[in-house]
């Protein structure tokens, strides 16, 4: 059945572009914090590449700034895939038409406009876009990403344009690295490469399969990731490895709180026991989307007598049940599952006596959750602090060491947030300094502000004209804001007109600027 409905999709979806493609990533590539979702398309090192529609469906999204994707256009398909183009320099004439229509009609400048079926259905092949380098990239590239539009999970768009992709050439195996678990029992790690033709970027692995004695482990198949675990990936890649040496190995064995249902395993998880003395012959296969395949045979003698278990460190946060770790002033809660495997971490406090509270870190270096956990600080005013203004509870908040807004929910002198990241530092900060505005265009067709906040960072901005709702857009990478006036409501006229803009940053400080200007 499944190879009867993969006929049909390689039949009905054809290439996002008009040329033959060459990738610069491929789909399931280990990254920190999550695999990568979609396939990287090269644009041969420019903007302004023509983008059309993989298949038959309507936009069922188009969005501005989240997630990474810079500018995108989500598509639905009737087969029940929705297809993703991401990092797009700007949207063809009629989808950007329908992002403006539901700017307006929502009164809203975040652009994120959810579309009806009805207002821009497209047909396979039809224009959709200009390629770009929006978002998070770092070089002109389309990003395309295919979901299963009922559960969204990434599913790996080879699977829909395999018929389009060359690639003759197999993985490549760099090097395997065993991992005690005390007893005389292994796990195995493997830092590989896949390859392909035409291009000298090296891809994640598609299928890997480790044999001890002629009888299988481990089966790994990247092929579908609920986008709900893509922090997993700290998980299944030898995490603190990479930290120091910039390399994924990726274990081949299943921690027990590692629920990713592309892994699959022996009733011992894939850790094997070597209380034999006699040699196990051990094998990896490893095989890309195409069938391209590479086998590395290895020996390993065993050894009867059982190794120690290493000593338990403490204090640890166990991965099967609720974490909480208090002090005086402090409080920490990591719920079930945020954590792959007992792992051990090293709460420490830093004095920092004219602070709204001391500094707090809980591990010395990076140490990633699966989600976010529950971070409590006691708000304490010092002399200094004492003696600045009137004090408002709700203008704290908690920051890491960038001085990013970590969530400020206040009660009883107490301040919560959540953090995903262990490794860095916590301290309770004050912001009750509205952004600031400053123009810099007013004239022609597009209005220019900077808008910056030193401190808790932004959270919304709107804006009027002669009292009437007018779309600014967030500039990525900058702080300027935007607003093109030939797409809006405004007819030039030569007329004189008031703009107010306002700007509230995440402990509900706001500034408000007014000026007139000519239209």
């Amino acid at each position: 059945m499944l190879s009867v409905l993969l006929s049909i999709f390689l039949n009905i979806f054809t290439p996002p572009v008009d040329y033959e493609i060459s990738l610069a990533g491929n789909f399931g590539e280990p990254r920190p914090h999550h695999f990568h979702g979609g396939l990287d398309i090269r644009t041969d090192g420019v903007e302004g590449k023509h983008v059309y529609a993989i298949a038959d469906g309507y936009v069922s999204r188009v969005t501005v700034g989240l997630y990474g994707f810079g500018n995108a256009v989500y598509i639905t398909h009737p087969t029940g895939q929705t297809s993703v183009y991401c990092h797009l320099k700007s949207f063809s004439p009629r989808i950007k038409r329908a992002l403006r229509r539901y700017q307006y009609q929502h009164n809203s400048s975040e652009a994120d406009a959810r579309l009806s079926p009805l207002d821009v259905p497209v047909s396979q092949g039809q224009f959709i876009a200009l390629s770009g380098n929006t978002g998070s990239s770092t070089a002109p590239h389309l990003h395309l990403e295919i979901h299963d539009t009922r559960t969204w999970n990434m599913l790996d768009p080879y699977r829909f344009l395999n018929d389009f992709i060359q690639d003759t050439v197999a993985p490549q195996v760099h090097d395997v690295m065993a991992i005690p678990q005390g007893g005389g029992r292994m796990g195995f790690a493997i830092w590989a490469d896949d390859y392909m033709q035409g291009s000298y970027n090296h891809f994640g692995i598609h299928e890997t399969l480790l044999y001890v004695d002629g009888e299988m482990v481990f089966h790994s198949v990247v092929d579908d990731i609920p986008t709900s675990m893509n922090r997993m990936v700290n998980a299944w890649g030898y995490y603190d490895h990479w930290l120091h040496h910039r390399r994924w190995y990726m274990k081949s064995y299943i921690e027990p709180g590692n629920t990713l249902p592309c892994l699959m395993a022996d009733r011992n998880r894939g850790i094997i026991d070597f209380h034999e003395e006699r040699d196990y012959h051990l094998e990896y296969v490893l095989r890309d989307f195409k069938g391209n395949e590479t086998r590395y045979p290895f020996t390993i003698k065993g050894n009867p007598a059982p190794s120690a278990a290493p000593s338990p460190q403490s204090p640890l946060l166990h991965w099967n049940r609720t974490n909480s770790y208090s002090r005086p002033g402090l409080q920490l809660i990591v719920p079930y599952g945020y954590v792959a495997a007992d792992t051990p971490f090293q709460p420490v406090v830093i004095p920092q006596p004219e602070g709204w509270s001391d500094v707090c870190q809980f591990s010395a270096s990076s140490l990633p959750l699966m989600a976010d956990a529950r971070l409590s600080i006691y708000a304490r005013r010092s002399n200094t602090q004492a003696a600045v203004g009137d004090f408002d509870s709700s203008k704290l908040y908690i920051a890491n060491e960038q001085g990013r807004y970590m969530g400020g929910d206040y009660h009883d002198g107490w301040v919560t947030g959540f953090i995903r990241e262990l490794g860095s530092r916590y301290q309770v900060a004050y912001d009750d300094l509205p952004p600031a505005v400053q123009p810099i265009t007013l004239n022609g067709d597009r209005l220019l502000l900077s808008v910056t906040d030193a401190q808790s960072g932004i959270a919304k901005w709107t804006a009027t004209v002669d009292d009437r709702f007018i779309v600014f857009d967030a500039i990525e990478k900058t702080t300027t804001y935007a607003c093109e006036l030939r797409e809006s409501w405004l007819r030039r006229t030569g007329g004189l007109h008031r703009l107010r803009f306002e700007a509230t940053d995440n402990r509900q400080n706001t500034c408000v600027y007014e000026t007139t200007f000519e239209y």
